[in-house]
């Protein structure tokens, strides 16, 4: 008696619409071969009626559209390169959430080395980009050493020499296309009339 009564204080099991459904439509396929259903075993469907139910719920996803216009549609799996990084998760966290100064030091000198010339072309001075640079290769040598697991460290360090002089190019580039362009610019204002140059006045604002 004491059981029964435990059992009648416990609140009735919410029904799932779609495993309802399904269940309705398994008993009805059933009947239609003459086959007989034992309720009994309705709260507990067997393999083949779970992997039924399971189709049903997608079929029904399908035709409401929730599969339609997911991110990444049509397009090529990101990451693929065909190498194994055990770590794959946590670079790729940092890369979607734009993370700084988090993750392995492997992984943040992994970024930093990708992102290294950018941010030498931001410095302004031979001696700014040197010191960068030495800071830079000790950080690796100070990760090769340390003991507390993590991936290895491949990023190479850097020929401090060859890379001020990549800066130096990269900079005399910009320069000599800097004046390219104004040069470009003041050729074209020449070749304006005056009442050109008027309407480019005003559409400029100026």
């Amino acid at each position: 008696m004491a059981r029964n009564r435990d059992e009648t204080r416990r609140p009735a099991r919410e029904s799932d619409p779609l495993v309802e459904a399904a269940r309705y439509r398994l008993r009805r396929d059933a009947e239609a071969r003459g086959e007989q259903v034992e309720e009994a075993n309705a709260g507990q469907p067997s393999m083949e009626q779970r992997a039924q139910i399971v189709e049903t719920a997608i079929q029904q996803a399908m035709r409401r559209g929730d599969f339609d216009n997911l991110p990444g549609a049509g397009k090529p799996l990101p990451g693929l390169t065909g190498t194994h990084d055990p770590d794959w998760w946590i670079r790729r966290k940092i890369e979607r959430e734009q993370l700084t100064g988090l993750g392995p030091p492997a992984l943040l000198l992994r970024t930093e080395d990708k992102e290294l010339d950018a941010k030498l072309d931001r410095l302004a001075s031979e001696t700014a980009v040197r010191e960068h640079l030495e800071t830079f290769n000790r950080r690796i040598v100070e990760a090769r050493r340390q003991l507390q697991g993590g991936p290895p460290v491949v990023t190479p360090t850097r020929d401090v020499d060859a890379e001020v002089r990549r800066w130096r190019e990269r900079r005399e580039q910009r320069i000599r296309e800097a004046d390219a362009r104004r040069r470009a610019e003041r050729e074209e204002w020449e070749s304006l009339t005056w009442r050109e140059r008027r309407r480019r006045k005003r559409s400029e604002g100026r």
